[in-house]
């Protein structure tokens, strides 16, 4: 049975190097290949900076897909072998629904978190279906300032319903301080994920 890990974490704070020591182990453990799943776009050169420190730590033989509209579309288009299926590492969700903000950045409010909602649900959905383990790394905005621009706001908004989604389905949950690890979230007895550090109501 898959499992969904959901790592939380500030800017700097140590998320995608521990979300990436999570996923060498759970492929590890089960000797299955691992597909990373980048959503960032290189729209400058910060950014461009960035995704090559990254690109640079993933160990070589880490099969990336450039996912930062559809994951699940540019999952159905590979050559997956079901008896096999990859351990997935997407980071991030929050580059995703970046990307989707802008994509649609035309629709209503409402309209808009109901695409962008569904788009990750769907997601969810599919790996399961997959029965392929999943690591999926976010920025934990809550703790920010509130964005001075009201797009800024409405992108905070926004991260943090689809983080309760993906929190609230996901088997473990991770906050990453300073480099480290918090359980926040982990499997209770019942094997619904709805014990001691679970989802509130």
């Amino acid at each position: 049975m898959s499992t969904i890990h959901l790592v939380l974490g500030g800017i700097r704070s140590g998320k995608s190097a521990h979300a990436e020591k999570l996923t060498a182990q759970l492929a590890s453990s089960i000797g299955n290949p691992v597909l990373y799943l980048a959503t960032g776009l290189a729209v400058d050169a910060e950014m461009s900076e960035r995704i090559r420190r990254h690109q640079e730590r993933r160990p070589a033989e880490w099969q990336t897909v450039e996912a930062p509209l559809n994951p699940v579309g540019a999952l159905q288009g590979l050559p997956l072998d079901a008896s096999r299926p990859p351990v997935l590492l997407l980071d991030s969700l929050d580059g995703w629904v970046s990307n989707l903000l802008f994509e649609h950045e035309n629709a209503p409010p409402p309209e808009l978190e109901a695409r962008v909602v569904g788009a990750v649900r769907r997601f969810a959905s599919f790996v399961a279906e997959l029965d392929a383990d999943t690591v999926i790394v976010s920025s934990e905005v809550g703790h920010s300032l509130v964005a001075t621009s009201p797009l800024g706001r409405q992108f905070q908004d926004l991260l943090g319903t689809v983080n309760q989604t993906i929190a609230a389905d996901a088997e473990a949950v991770t906050l990453v301080v300073a480099g480290i690890s918090v359980p926040i979230k982990a499997p209770s007895l019942d094997g619904k994920g709805l014990g001691e550090g679970g989802p509130l109501a």
